[in-house]
């Protein structure tokens, strides 16, 4: 299964079950004393992010895997900040040129890029942000040492995404996971050591990664649920030929995301560095 694939496969499985017409989230919901529904904890995301990363009026933000625009539009709209989304899956910038036009968004751009070879020159931005992106590379320090090079000195780089708890973890642990990343496009999490060792290596002087899963963990567990009731009406589709086998699998990865998660095998972290 290959990036552009998935996402093109399951364009519509996002658009009816996960997001909002108002809200073009792709990622998880950030529960705290801000939001405690699902429309409200998509956006709160974006808002725990840019505290994280400490966005302000004007600054320049690389979105890096941009989905649908959903974070791109907030900052804008939130922050005032000036921002660029970046995607390799040609659908999603169709559906951000199209979200911003019907937003009359004035500040916001979308270019077909890799993430960790990108076009722009030295040190272009204040913030490289990724939202459940980054996890899609091959390997990870690439990505890292791309950020590194096209952020300004002082510039801040943040991600959300999904580390594993260990290499290995349980057998059980591994087949779960196997079973989640393999179908969602995800060539494999890494440890919090790995990506440590990452920062150090491409120059990061100064980085924190917080272990956030308590906040998304409904998020998470909705997700789940959904799937659970959605997988026999999906085999009948597919056995009708009105779903592939692409959707029908998506949904059995959100299932085995969970059940990793019981299982101790991956945790879900913000992480936040600075040049």
């Amino acid at each position: 299964m290959d990036v552009k694939t998935y996402y093109d496969d399951t364009r519509f499985d996002y658009r009816i079950i996960w997001n909002h017409p108002e809200n073009v989230a792709m990622h998880f919901g950030y529960y705290d004393e801000h939001a405690d529904k699902h429309r409200a904890a998509l956006n709160n995301m974006n808002r725990a992010l840019a505290d994280l990363a400490g966005v302000q009026p004007g600054d320049r933000v690389l979105d890096a895997g941009c989905g649908m625009g959903s974070a791109c539009f907030w900052l804008e709209e939130n922050r005032q900040a000036h921002v660029t989304g970046i995607s390799i899956v040609a659908s999603h910038l169709e559906d951000c040129r199209k979200n911003a036009r019907k937003r009359h968004s004035t500040n916001t751009e979308f270019l077909e890029a890799d993430f960790c070879n990108t076009p722009f020159p030295d040190a272009s931005f204040d913030v490289v942000w990724a939202c459940e992106s980054q996890c899609h590379a091959d390997n990870k320090v690439h990505f890292y040492k791309e950020a590194y090079r096209i952020l300004k000195p002082g510039g801040r780089l943040v991600v959300a995404d999904y580390m594993r708890t260990g290499r290995p973890v349980s057998a059980l642990g591994e087949s779960l996971l196997e079973d989640w990343l393999r179908p969602w496009a995800i060539p494999d999490l890494d440890t919090r050591e790995e990506h440590t060792a990452y920062l150090q290596h491409v120059g990061f002087q100064f980085f924190e990664i917080k272990d956030i899963t308590k906040n998304v963990r409904t998020s998470l567990r909705n997700l789940h649920d959904l799937c659970r009731k959605w997988l026999p009406i999906g085999k009948v589709l597919l056995f009708l030929r009105i779903v592939n086998k692409v959707r029908l699998a998506n949904v059995r990865a959100c299932i085995r995301q969970y059940e990793a998660l019981q299982e101790g095998a991956w945790f879900y972290v913000m992480v936040l560095a600075r040049k």
